[in-house]
């Protein structure tokens, strides 16, 4: 509970994810994680100065591939294939209250004493406890406040019975020796009585089952023996006889030993109350680790609680947090991968700290609050970027991490007939099949087919499978793009996809949508079309006579590359 989690840096690609998005963020995190750990093992971080980000060695940090959309099939396949976990799901990536500062304290047993919960607290300088089960679930809280409160039921004689005291809660808080008795009996009936007066008016006071305080006088003992008393305490440091052992054995009474005087265990035998009595059970308001800050902020700014509660989605407690944590939290740090446009990223990247950036598109919109590192290549895929890493910094690529990116490599490029390509990412390509052990040709074959399967897809899946947001200007427009080696496929779910596509302009809060039916094998592709102006900027843009709601051209395979730049021209114009 006390041990401070190690801090993560995500790596994650742009919504709607496609294999070089992922592929990419599980090799830089492998990649990124092989060099911390050969720091960690003595090489120096010199060597790798240019590599880490603000020369961070990284002793505590941890790098994590994340995920900002649902897997397509194709990307499925791939990781299959070569024995790649899921990376993290991340929609958003604001901050929560896992990544800010949770004062990890742990909670006490609902048996602990008042006196005991009051050392911790000032052990661990904290004003409030949490009270946990066995298996760590919350059930409770203890703030100095109620135990204070518990000094003002001094006048109360039977609080004692009625907070069913443990007999080791009253030996620890006042230092005292069990003569006779099981520490682990509690008191469950009868007052607490000081024997002060004299045996006569001692007798009319003391009653079966009652706790009585006395000193050392036998006459006084003995009667409350006789009287049935559950337990005895004897000040000042004297010892019982053995007579009064003996008797008090037989008739079932604890005998405590205690080195106080009879004002000060009067005083202070409250403290041994378990906190399970004084404890708030009502009304506790806890956060869940997952919970993002900007959504409990408001109720904690409301209610005028001095700590808040964590708990982790098993309700078991984990720390706390207060108004305070809110002033100096930390954020998510993370890395972009595939992708540098806000209208992309997944939300909450604007409260996030993205400290690098990796990509091969146009530079675009994402704001940083502090300059980080870029690496922006003309190449066709992000994967070959990461190779190249590989290779700069001599760490040999592992089989299955090498299948992942030879994989992105084929899928963004087309299988080398996208335009995006570069002598680089052919290369790369090869030399990483050969690793992987892999027939470029006959793994694509089947990656693509294992990525199209489009009759048992719904329109949603397909539509979003591979789908970005773009702006220019005032106008946001979005284009989506599926392919195949089956042009029958794609010409199947045209007319399911147009009206879908119609639906979803509202949802992808744009004034236009675009989808790329791109074929493969002819490297051609079929644009769908809905929105006010979306015909007359397709004609515009490439000069020919559009269909209601698409039209075909010619060597058009890629987005980035083809499509994109000729809408941005004509609308800008």
């Amino acid at each position: 509970m006390g041990i401070e989690r190690k801090k993560e840096i995500y790596i994650i690609g742009h919504k709607n994810p496609d294999t070089d998005s992922i592929c990419s963020a599980i090799a830089y995190a492998s990649l990124k994680n092989e060099i911390l750990g050969r720091i960690r093992k003595g090489e120096s971080a010199e060597s790798y100065q240019d590599f880490l980000v603000n020369g961070e060695t990284g002793q505590d940090v941890t790098y994590v591939p994340a995920r900002a959309g649902q897997l397509n099939t194709e990307t499925d396949y791939v990781l299959r294939t070569f024995n790649q976990s899921l990376p993290v799901y991340m929609n958003d990536i604001r901050t929560q209250v896992k990544d800010i500062n949770i004062r990890r304290i742990e909670g006490i047993p609902a048996d602990y004493s008042l006196k005991k919960a009051w050392e911790i607290m000032r052990q661990k300088e904290t004003s409030t406890l949490a009270v946990t089960n066995e298996s760590g679930v919350l059930e409770g809280l203890i703030t100095v406040s109620d135990i204070a409160g518990s000094y003002m039921s001094v006048l109360d004689n039977e609080i004692l019975s009625e907070a069913c005291t443990p007999i080791a809660n009253i030996l620890d808080t006042l230092k005292g020796e069990l003569i006779v008795g099981d520490m682990n009996k509690r008191l469950t009936q009868g007052k607490l009585v000081v024997s002060t007066a004299t045996l006569n008016v001692i007798d009319q006071f003391i009653n079966e089952n009652d706790l009585v305080i006395l000193g050392n006088r036998y006459e006084a003992q003995l009667s409350a023996i006789d009287n049935k008393a559950s337990c005895i305490i004897i000040c000042d440091g004297a010892k019982a006889s053995r007579t009064i052992c003996k008797l008090a054995e037989e008739k079932g009474c604890a005998v405590i030993c205690t080195p106080y005087d009879a004002y000060t265990v009067t005083r202070s035998i409250n403290q041994s109350i378990p906190v399970s009595y004084f404890m708030i059970k009502e009304g506790i308001i806890a956060f869940k680790e997952e919970d993002y800050v900007a959504d409990i902020k408001p109720i904690m700014m409301q209610k005028r609680h001095r700590d808040f509660i964590i708990v982790d989605e098993q309700e078991c407690y984990v720390g706390m947090i207060s108004r305070r944590t809110l002033i100096d939290m930390n954020t998510k740090k993370v890395i972009l991968v595939d992708h540098n446009e806000i209208e992309q990223a997944a939300d909450g990247v604007d409260e996030a700290e993205v400290i690098e950036i990796i990509d091969h598109h146009k530079l675009g919109t994402v704001e940083t609050i502090r300059p980080v590192k870029v690496r922006n290549e003309p190449v066709g895929c992000t994967a070959t970027i990461v190779y190249e890493m590989y290779m700069e910094n001599q760490i040999l690529v592992s089989k299955d991490i090498a299948g992942i990116l030879c994989s992105a490599i084929l899928s963004d490029t087309l299988m080398f007939r996208s335009p995006t390509c570069t002598a680089v990412d052919q290369m790369a390509a090869e030399q990483l099949a050969e690793i992987a052990e892999i027939d470029i040709e006959s793994f694509a074959m089947k990656m693509f087919e294992e990525g199209s399967r489009l009759k048992t897809k719904t329109e949603s899946e397909i539509f979003y499978q591979d789908y970005k947001r773009f702006i220019v200007g005032d106008i946001r427009y979005g284009v989506g793009q599926i392919t195949s080696m089956n042009s029958n496929e794609l010409l199947s779910i045209q007319d399911r996809l147009i009206n879908y596509m119609e639906s979803a302009m509202k949802d992808t809060e744009t004034s236009m949508l675009f989808f790329m039916l791109t074929d493969i094998m002819k490297e051609s592709t079929r644009l769908l079309f809905v929105g006010k102006d979306a015909k007359m900027l397709v004609e515009n843009s490439f000069h020919m006579t559009a269909e209601e709601n698409y039209i075909d051209l010619e060597g058009m395979v890629s987005r980035k590359r083809q499509l994109i730049p000729q809408l941005t021209v004509a609308l800008q114009q």
